[in-house]
Protein backbone atom coordinates (compact mmCIF):
# COMPACT_ATOMS: atom_id res chain seq x y z
CA UNK A 1 0.00 0.00 0.00
CA UNK A 2 1.51 3.95 -1.08
CA UNK A 3 2.45 5.64 1.87
CA UNK A 4 1.49 9.63 2.05
CA UNK A 5 3.91 11.94 3.79
CA UNK A 6 2.58 15.53 4.62
CA UNK A 7 4.96 18.95 3.66
CA UNK A 8 4.36 22.10 5.55
CA UNK A 9 6.20 25.20 4.42
CA UNK A 10 5.97 27.64 7.07
CA UNK A 11 6.52 31.63 5.78
CA UNK A 12 6.42 34.58 7.32
CA UNK A 13 2.42 35.39 6.22
CA UNK A 14 1.33 31.97 5.87
CA UNK A 15 1.63 28.19 6.25
CA UNK A 16 1.43 26.09 3.00
CA UNK A 17 0.43 22.61 3.03
CA UNK A 18 0.23 19.16 1.17
CA UNK A 19 -0.11 15.66 0.98
CA UNK A 20 2.26 13.32 -0.95
CA UNK A 21 2.19 10.06 -2.18
CA UNK A 22 5.11 8.34 -2.44
CA UNK A 23 5.28 8.59 -6.54
CA UNK A 24 5.04 12.26 -6.24
CA UNK A 25 1.28 13.44 -6.31
CA UNK A 26 0.46 16.25 -4.50
CA UNK A 27 -3.27 16.44 -2.98
CA UNK A 28 -5.18 18.80 -0.64
CA UNK A 29 -2.36 21.88 -1.32
CA UNK A 30 -3.88 24.51 1.13
CA UNK A 31 -2.36 27.26 3.25
CA UNK A 32 -3.30 28.91 6.74
CA UNK A 33 -2.37 32.17 8.49
CA UNK A 34 0.93 32.10 10.26
CA UNK A 35 0.83 32.95 13.95
CA UNK A 36 4.07 32.16 15.77
CA UNK A 37 2.83 32.32 18.95
CA UNK A 38 0.70 28.95 18.28
CA UNK A 39 2.43 27.82 15.60
CA UNK A 40 2.77 24.07 16.84
CA UNK A 41 -0.55 23.72 17.34
CA UNK A 42 -2.01 25.64 14.36
CA UNK A 43 0.82 23.41 12.21
CA UNK A 44 -1.09 19.94 13.82
CA UNK A 45 -4.31 20.91 13.37
CA UNK A 46 -3.48 22.13 9.99
CA UNK A 47 -2.23 18.60 9.22
CA UNK A 48 -5.21 16.85 10.51
CA UNK A 49 -7.03 18.54 8.15
CA UNK A 50 -4.96 18.11 4.91
CA UNK A 51 -5.19 14.27 5.70
CA UNK A 52 -9.03 14.47 5.98
CA UNK A 53 -9.18 16.33 2.78
CA UNK A 54 -6.91 13.67 1.11
CA UNK A 55 -8.60 10.96 2.86
CA UNK A 56 -5.69 9.37 3.73
CA UNK A 57 -3.27 8.56 6.86
CA UNK A 58 0.24 9.81 6.52
CA UNK A 59 3.23 8.03 7.66
CA UNK A 60 5.03 11.17 8.29
CA UNK A 61 5.42 15.35 8.06
CA UNK A 62 8.15 17.15 6.83
CA UNK A 63 8.36 20.74 7.98
CA UNK A 64 10.29 23.32 5.99
CA UNK A 65 11.24 26.53 8.36
CA UNK A 66 13.23 30.09 7.60
CA UNK A 67 16.16 30.53 9.89
CA UNK A 68 18.88 28.33 11.52
CA UNK A 69 17.51 24.89 12.00
CA UNK A 70 19.22 21.58 13.79
CA UNK A 71 17.59 18.44 12.03
CA UNK A 72 18.86 16.27 13.80
CA UNK A 73 17.19 17.76 17.14
CA UNK A 74 14.16 18.86 15.17
CA UNK A 75 14.88 22.36 16.37
CA UNK A 76 14.49 26.03 15.41
CA UNK A 77 17.73 27.20 16.52
CA UNK A 78 17.05 31.12 15.47
CA UNK A 79 14.06 32.43 13.58
CA UNK A 80 14.24 36.25 13.48
CA UNK A 81 11.08 36.53 11.42
CA UNK A 82 9.15 34.23 13.96
CA UNK A 83 11.01 35.54 16.93
CA UNK A 84 12.46 31.62 18.04
CA UNK A 85 15.22 30.73 19.87
CA UNK A 86 15.92 27.08 20.36
CA UNK A 87 12.26 25.81 19.58
CA UNK A 88 11.50 22.31 19.65
CA UNK A 89 8.88 22.72 16.79
CA UNK A 90 9.25 18.95 15.41
CA UNK A 91 9.09 17.50 19.03
CA UNK A 92 5.60 19.34 19.75
CA UNK A 93 4.06 18.71 16.73
CA UNK A 94 4.72 15.11 16.96
CA UNK A 95 3.19 15.05 20.00
CA UNK A 96 -0.31 16.83 18.99
CA UNK A 97 -0.11 14.28 15.90
CA UNK A 98 1.68 10.63 16.90
CA UNK A 99 3.73 10.84 13.88
CA UNK A 100 7.03 11.35 13.22
CA UNK A 101 8.51 14.69 12.64
CA UNK A 102 11.41 15.78 10.61
CA UNK A 103 12.23 19.55 9.81
CA UNK A 104 14.23 21.41 7.62
CA UNK A 105 15.23 25.19 6.31
CA UNK A 106 12.60 26.17 4.23
CA UNK A 107 14.95 27.07 1.15
CA UNK A 108 16.21 23.35 1.15
CA UNK A 109 13.18 22.15 1.47
CA UNK A 110 12.51 24.22 -1.79
CA UNK A 111 15.84 22.89 -3.75
CA UNK A 112 14.55 19.58 -2.81
CA UNK A 113 11.32 20.05 -4.17
CA UNK A 114 12.14 21.51 -7.26
CA UNK A 115 15.05 19.01 -7.60
CA UNK A 116 12.57 16.06 -7.43
CA UNK A 117 9.31 17.42 -9.03
CA UNK A 118 10.35 20.35 -10.95
CA UNK A 119 13.02 21.79 -13.31
CA UNK A 120 15.85 20.05 -11.43
CA UNK A 121 14.21 16.43 -12.17
CA UNK A 122 16.21 15.31 -15.12
CA UNK A 123 19.47 16.61 -13.26
CA UNK A 124 21.32 14.78 -10.13
CA UNK A 125 23.69 17.78 -8.85
CA UNK A 126 21.37 21.10 -8.92
CA UNK A 127 21.64 24.22 -7.21
CA UNK A 128 18.52 26.50 -6.57
CA UNK A 129 19.09 30.14 -5.57
CA UNK A 130 15.90 32.18 -4.42
CA UNK A 131 16.25 36.03 -5.37
CA UNK A 132 13.81 37.39 -3.08
CA UNK A 133 13.62 39.66 0.11
CA UNK A 134 17.24 37.81 0.68
CA UNK A 135 18.92 35.42 -1.24
CA UNK A 136 18.35 31.86 -0.39
CA UNK A 137 19.02 28.35 -1.99
CA UNK A 138 19.86 24.74 -2.02
CA UNK A 139 22.11 22.41 -2.74
CA UNK A 140 21.26 18.94 -4.33
CA UNK A 141 24.07 16.52 -5.12
CA UNK A 142 23.55 12.86 -6.32
CA UNK A 143 19.65 13.98 -5.54
CA UNK A 144 19.86 13.88 -2.07
CA UNK A 145 19.84 17.48 0.19
CA UNK A 146 23.36 18.73 1.24
CA UNK A 147 22.66 21.23 4.29
CA UNK A 148 25.89 20.72 6.02
CA UNK A 149 26.25 19.97 9.59
CA UNK A 150 22.65 20.22 11.71
CA UNK A 151 21.18 21.29 8.19
CA UNK A 152 23.23 24.67 9.61
CA UNK A 153 24.76 24.83 6.36
CA UNK A 154 24.50 26.18 2.29
CA UNK A 155 23.44 29.53 3.27
CA UNK A 156 24.32 30.80 -0.37
CA UNK A 157 23.07 34.72 0.30
CA UNK A 158 25.94 34.87 2.56
CA UNK A 159 29.16 34.31 0.51
CA UNK A 160 31.13 37.30 0.31
CA UNK A 161 31.27 39.14 -3.13
CA UNK A 162 32.99 42.08 -2.71
CA UNK A 163 34.86 42.42 0.97
CA UNK A 164 34.27 45.59 2.58
CA UNK A 165 31.16 46.17 0.42
CA UNK A 166 27.36 46.95 1.07
CA UNK A 167 26.28 45.98 4.77
CA UNK A 168 23.95 42.88 4.92
CA UNK A 169 20.98 42.01 7.66
CA UNK A 170 23.87 38.92 8.85
CA UNK A 171 26.47 41.55 10.04
CA UNK A 172 28.65 40.92 7.61
CA UNK A 173 29.56 43.37 4.58
CA UNK A 174 29.82 41.99 0.91
CA UNK A 175 27.62 39.39 0.66
CA UNK A 176 25.76 37.74 -2.16
CA UNK A 177 22.34 38.78 -0.54
CA UNK A 178 23.03 42.83 -0.25
CA UNK A 179 23.91 42.59 -4.10
CA UNK A 180 21.67 40.13 -5.62
CA UNK A 181 18.51 40.61 -3.44
CA UNK A 182 15.31 42.01 -4.78
CA UNK A 183 15.98 44.37 -1.55
CA UNK A 184 19.62 45.19 -3.21
CA UNK A 185 17.77 45.65 -6.21
CA UNK A 186 15.59 48.49 -4.59
CA UNK A 187 17.89 49.69 -3.00
CA UNK A 188 20.33 50.74 -6.11
CA UNK A 189 17.71 51.83 -8.27
CA UNK A 190 16.19 54.29 -5.54
CA UNK A 191 19.71 54.98 -5.17
CA UNK A 192 20.79 55.76 -9.40
CA UNK A 193 17.53 57.47 -9.59
CA UNK A 194 18.48 59.96 -7.14
CA UNK A 195 22.28 60.22 -8.65
CA UNK A 196 20.56 61.11 -12.23
CA UNK A 197 18.35 63.52 -12.30
CA UNK A 198 17.69 63.21 -15.94
CA UNK A 199 16.50 59.72 -15.84
CA UNK A 200 13.08 58.10 -16.28
CA UNK A 201 13.82 56.38 -12.67
CA UNK A 202 14.67 60.31 -11.04
CA UNK A 203 10.66 61.20 -12.09
CA UNK A 204 9.57 57.82 -9.82
CA UNK A 205 8.37 58.35 -6.06
CA UNK A 206 10.85 55.98 -4.12
CA UNK A 207 7.69 54.15 -2.57
CA UNK A 208 6.69 53.41 -6.40
CA UNK A 209 10.30 51.23 -7.18
CA UNK A 210 9.73 47.95 -6.35
CA UNK A 211 12.08 45.11 -8.07
CA UNK A 212 10.92 44.75 -11.74
CA UNK A 213 11.26 48.80 -12.58
CA UNK A 214 14.72 48.79 -13.54
CA UNK A 215 14.16 46.27 -15.71
CA UNK A 216 10.57 47.47 -17.04
CA UNK A 217 12.52 50.82 -17.76
CA UNK A 218 15.90 49.69 -18.90
CA UNK A 219 15.34 49.69 -22.92
CA UNK A 220 13.96 53.52 -22.38
CA UNK A 221 16.63 54.79 -19.60
CA UNK A 222 19.70 54.51 -19.44
CA UNK A 223 19.65 54.94 -15.97
CA UNK A 224 17.46 51.82 -15.34
CA UNK A 225 19.75 49.77 -17.95
CA UNK A 226 23.22 50.66 -15.64
CA UNK A 227 21.11 49.46 -12.40
CA UNK A 228 19.78 45.77 -14.46
CA UNK A 229 23.44 45.72 -15.87
CA UNK A 230 25.26 45.74 -12.66
CA UNK A 231 22.57 43.86 -10.60
CA UNK A 232 23.09 41.14 -13.31
CA UNK A 233 27.11 41.03 -13.24
CA UNK A 234 26.69 41.05 -9.13
CA UNK A 235 24.25 37.76 -9.69
CA UNK A 236 26.72 36.29 -11.98
CA UNK A 237 29.50 36.26 -9.40
CA UNK A 238 27.69 34.68 -6.60
CA UNK A 239 26.36 31.86 -8.72
CA UNK A 240 30.13 31.19 -10.91
CA UNK A 241 31.46 31.19 -6.97
CA UNK A 242 28.95 28.69 -6.46
CA UNK A 243 29.05 26.50 -9.75
CA UNK A 244 33.15 26.91 -9.24
CA UNK A 245 33.14 24.64 -5.99
CA UNK A 246 30.37 22.41 -6.73
CA UNK A 247 29.99 22.28 -10.46
CA UNK A 248 26.42 21.36 -10.53
CA UNK A 249 24.43 20.11 -13.62
CA UNK A 250 21.89 23.33 -13.24
CA UNK A 251 21.45 26.55 -11.51
CA UNK A 252 17.54 27.16 -11.16
CA UNK A 253 16.57 30.74 -10.13
CA UNK A 254 13.23 31.25 -8.03
CA UNK A 255 11.96 34.26 -5.94
CA UNK A 256 10.66 37.65 -7.59
CA UNK A 257 13.54 38.57 -9.02
CA UNK A 258 13.31 35.17 -11.54
CA UNK A 259 10.26 36.29 -12.92
CA UNK A 260 11.63 38.43 -15.19
CA UNK A 261 12.76 35.18 -17.78
CA UNK A 262 14.72 35.86 -20.30
CA UNK A 263 15.47 39.06 -19.99
CA UNK A 264 17.27 38.17 -16.96
CA UNK A 265 18.50 34.69 -17.61
CA UNK A 266 19.91 35.45 -20.93
CA UNK A 267 22.28 38.51 -20.21
CA UNK A 268 22.81 36.51 -16.76
CA UNK A 269 24.40 33.31 -18.79
CA UNK A 270 26.66 34.92 -20.71
CA UNK A 271 28.11 36.80 -18.62
CA UNK A 272 28.28 33.33 -15.90
CA UNK A 273 29.62 31.51 -19.14
CA UNK A 274 32.54 33.97 -18.91
CA UNK A 275 33.49 34.07 -15.36
CA UNK A 276 33.07 29.77 -14.85
CA UNK A 277 36.43 28.15 -14.66
CA UNK A 278 37.40 26.77 -17.88
CA UNK A 279 34.93 28.50 -19.63
CA UNK A 280 33.97 26.92 -22.29
CA UNK A 281 36.74 23.72 -21.76
CA UNK A 282 34.76 22.46 -18.71
CA UNK A 283 31.41 21.04 -18.42
CA UNK A 284 28.68 23.62 -18.99
CA UNK A 285 26.05 25.04 -16.47
CA UNK A 286 22.90 26.28 -17.53
CA UNK A 287 20.67 28.30 -15.47
CA UNK A 288 17.44 27.96 -15.77
CA UNK A 289 14.16 29.51 -14.00
CA UNK A 290 12.67 26.91 -11.02
CA UNK A 291 8.92 25.68 -12.18
CA UNK A 292 6.83 24.90 -9.29
CA UNK A 293 6.35 28.71 -7.49
CA UNK A 294 4.69 28.54 -4.36
CA UNK A 295 4.31 25.05 -4.25
CA UNK A 296 8.04 23.77 -3.84
CA UNK A 297 8.38 24.11 -0.32
CA UNK A 298 5.39 21.77 0.25
CA UNK A 299 6.59 18.98 -2.35
CA UNK A 300 10.41 19.44 -0.87
CA UNK A 301 9.09 19.30 2.54
CA UNK A 302 6.95 16.34 2.26
CA UNK A 303 10.05 14.49 0.07
CA UNK A 304 11.55 15.12 2.95
CA UNK A 305 9.95 13.69 5.47
CA UNK A 306 10.11 10.25 3.00
CA UNK A 307 13.85 10.28 2.76
CA UNK A 308 14.25 10.67 6.60
CA UNK A 309 11.87 7.77 7.03
CA UNK A 310 13.84 5.81 5.02
CA UNK A 311 17.00 6.60 5.71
Amino acid sequence: MQKNYIGIDIGGTFVKGGVLTENGTLSAFDSIPTHPQTLASDVADFCIRLQRSANVQASAVGIGIPGMIDSDRGTVVFAGNLGYRNYPIAEKVSALLGLPVFITNDANAAALGESRYGAGKDYSDSILVTLGTGVGGGIILGGKLFAGRHAQGAEIGHTVIRMGGEQCTCGRRGCFEAYASATALIRDTRRVGAETPDSLLHKLAPESIDGKTAFDLAERDAAAQRVVENYVENLACGLANLANIFRPDVILLGGGVANQGESLLQPLQRIFDRELFGRGLGSPVPILAASLGNRAGTLGAAAYALDCSQA
